[in-house]
């Protein structure tokens, strides 16, 4: 019912929002007489902030038009290469001729994006560091509530075969990065596919930020996952996608509602960066709002997870921590990172990160014992939070060349 009922707020907001966003325009436009009145920019700020506070955000785009590549900007040509239900695998492809890609020699990378709440254009500047010296390739995941009940459920485990089959699609040439979440289930699926021996294993894994051994400096995250009886999560923030979506009927865990748990994990920050965008556009502070707009927009575009997921994810990695402990099976068969033999392993872990805490991550190279002693990195980026370990200054000019320079070591 909570869903229906948010659906019908939002119903009632949207008018609302298209008053505030009309009258943000009235009194800020310079062709409009109201613009030039007392206190108009104090009005038309604060009709935008009303607008921005009410309004539904949409999944952005990437919006990754060029990159450069040896001092010449190269167009990218976004394109879908594998269509799956819940996921779609992207391409992020250089125009230029074949010929000339081919000699630039660029190593093929899959960046996993997490299925934790926000779309994976959050990984936007992850994929544009990327591009300037690698083929990349990124998981896009679906809101669930565009996917028709006739597609079927899709649990822990159906993420760790996506993964699998995406790595086979791509060849055994190529690199896998797991930002966040995704390093469990891809710590999983290469596992597996190292048990049975399969010849598209991939060159190397890197995994940034994730709660391998979510035991280690656990956060406020990890606490509430063990916390709250199984249950709790079950009967509180499980709901029914209502009728006018694909996906009616289907069980999710809601956007809005990871929103709002975003939200409560400091509130005063985001009070606080509301009331800054307000003064800079009273000031005429062009680009510090433009900054707030984007960041907002991605921040605030939400999708909804599939409840058998994000339970899966609850119990199996959370409060029975099952891959540390050695006892996970998926589709029936044991998770061994200890049979892993010939993928190089590289963990990266902010300081500050108060998601995924210190330890955690690296704790994946104890697991991969397997692996020889020089085909391990780890690296612990000083001052960074979680987003800075794949977003922003430090992953630009520090961490990102870090992992190029490991990628291309195990090429």
């Amino acid at each position: 019912m909570l869903y229906q009922l948010h659906e019908m707020q939002r119903s009632f907001l949207t008018p609302l929002m298209q008053w505030a966003d009309a009258s943000s325009k009235l009194f800020s436009n310079p062709v409009s007489p109201f613009a030039h009145t007392p206190f108009a920019q104090r009005i038309a700020a604060g009709y935008e902030l009303m607008y921005r506070l009410g309004k539904d955000y949409e999944k952005p785009e990437f919006g990754i038009d060029t990159v450069p590549v040896d001092g010449a900007d190269v167009a990218i040509i976004e394109r879908t290469v594998l269509n799956k239900p819940f996921c779609r695998l992207r391409h992020f492809k250089k125009d230029m001729p074949d010929s000339a890609f081919e000699a630039l020699n660029q190593p093929k990378v899959l960046v996993v994006a997490p299925l934790s709440g926000h779309h994976s254009t959050l990984l936007r500047d992850t994929v544009r560091a990327l591009l300037v010296e690698h083929d990349v390739y990124i998981t896009d995941w679906t809101d669930a509530r565009m996917v028709p009940l006739s597609a079927g459920p899709f649990h822990l485990d159906d993420y760790v075969f996506y993964v699998q089959d995406f790595i086979r699609h791509l060849g055994p040439d190529v690199h896998v990065i797991s930002v966040c979440q995704p390093t469990v289930p891809v710590l999983a699926a290469i596992s597996l596919m190292a048990s049975n021996n399969d010849p598209k294993l991939p060159k190397s894994m890197t995994m940034m930020g994730g709660p391998i051994d979510p035991r280690k400096s656990p956060t406020a995250v990890n606490d509430l996952a063990v916390e709250k009886p199984f249950s709790w999560f079950e009967n509180t923030v499980i709901y029914s996608v209502p009728g006018n979506y694909p996906g009616f009927g289907r069980k999710v865990y809601p956007g809005f509602l990871q929103h709002a748990g975003f939200i409560a994990m400091n509130p005063g920050r985001h009070a606080q960066s509301h009331r800054e965008f307000y003064q800079h556009l009273v000031q005429g502070d062009d680009d510090s709002a433009e900054a707030h707009r984007q960041f907002y927009d991605e921040y605030n575009a939400v999708l909804d997870m599939p409840a058998e997921y994000y339970l899966d994810t609850i119990k199996t990695v959370f409060q029975e921590t099952r891959l540390p402990k050695g006892t996970w099976e998926v589709g029936g068969q044991l998770v061994r990172p200890q049979d892993i033999k010939t993928v190089a392993l590289m963990t990266v872990e902010g300081e500050l990160d108060d998601i995924s805490g210190l330890g955690q991550t690296r704790a994946a190279h104890d697991l991969c014992s397997g692996i020889p002693p020089e085909m391990h990195r780890e690296f612990m980026a000083p001052k960074a939070g979680h987003y800075g370990i794949f977003s922003g200054r430090r992953w630009r000019e520090i961490i990102c060349p870090k992992i190029g320079e490991f990628i291309r070591e195990h090429r």
